[in-house]
């Protein structure tokens, strides 16, 4: 692990899987990512790590909560599942093409930020989910810009 935790931001849709459904879970796994760029960091994430949750396609899409990673390079089953969504028929047990990491809620903020004030507070080099056309659902964030939305988004309640 690295001395200092890196910081993430993670897109869900609410209606499939939002703050409410990790807080009352607990933890998860966060599979079904079919992007190899989004996968790849996945893969750079170390257990400590913390991300921003982020409801994606809703009215407005924000940052609602935070989540801490608890495990790292996890096999993510829904590849081998028939039935599911994101199944990968390319994708062999003895060789799977896609992981996830299991996150750990850690609290919601009272008030969401919004994409639309943040886009007024942050430019798309401080902040990557700012980029018009930016579909990625895990991004980088710079220790920088996570230290601002720490202070605007103030503390979070379990």
């Amino acid at each position: 692990m690295s001395s200092k935790p890196q910081w993430w931001l993670m897109k869900s849709e609410p209606d499939v899987y939002g703050i409410d459904h990790l807080k009352a879970e607990g933890t998860t796994l966060w599979d079904g990512i079919r992007n190899y760029q989004a996968r790849n960091f996945m893969r750079s994430m170390a257990v400590g790590d913390r991300a921003f949750f982020y409801h994606s396609n809703a009215k407005p899409p924000g940052i609602v909560g935070l989540m801490e990673v608890v495990e790292t390079s996890q096999t993510d089953p829904s590849q081998f599942e028939p039935n599911n969504k994101y199944f990968d028929p390319k994708s062999k047990p003895d060789a799977p093409r896609w992981d996830c990491v299991r996150l750990r809620y850690i609290g919601r903020y009272d008030e969401m930020l919004s994409l639309e004030q943040l886009r007024e507070l942050f430019s798309e080099e401080e902040l990557g989910v700012v980029k018009r056309g930016n579909r990625l659902s895990i991004l980088p964030v710079p220790e920088n810009s996570a230290a601002r939305l720490q202070q605007l988004l103030g503390a979070v309640r379990a």
